[in-house]
């Protein structure tokens, strides 16, 4: 019976163990508003400088544009939720060892256009044209 469990636990790799527990964790955590922002403070702390930067603007906008989302994290990385479902999230590059970090948008997010629309899209950094088309899909989001 113990084999049986240590061949199951070596089916994930360590990140995808790190995801399960940051999930287990944030599902233990307060859901005092307060708790929630703070937690998604500090997943924003430790990623590198330019996820950092990113995940701070999006974080700005989602607070001046769609300040009915509350400030969630999401299997360790950033995420607003409405209703306690995340809506929007940030996934880093680092976190998945890819060359782009990604905001994506779950089922709760309004973006619904004819039978098929994007959900997700690639960021390698945020300028101006970036942080008009966020703000857009954040808006559309929430509508």
């Amino acid at each position: 019976m113990a084999e049986t469990k240590k061949n199951a636990k070596s089916e994930f790799s360590a990140e995808e163990r790190a995801a399960m527990k940051a999930a287990a964790a944030e599902r233990k955590a307060s859901q005092k508003q307060q708790d929630l922002d703070k937690a998604l403070a500090d997943v924003i702390a430790q990623l590198p400088e330019d996820e950092r930067a990113m995940a701070e603007k999006i974080d700005a906008i989602v607070r001046e544009h769609a300040p009915e989302l509350a400030s969630k994290t999401y299997y360790g990385m950033p995420g607003w939720a409405r209703d306690g479902k995340i809506c929007v999230f940030m996934q880093p590059a680092t976190k998945f060892k890819v060359r782009y970090c990604t905001i994506g948008f779950d089922p709760t997010a309004n973006l619904d256009d004819g039978n098929m629309w994007p959900t997700s899209f690639a960021l390698l950094k945020i300028g101006p044209a970036e942080e008009e088309k966020i703000i857009a899909l954040v808006k559309r989001a929430v509508s």
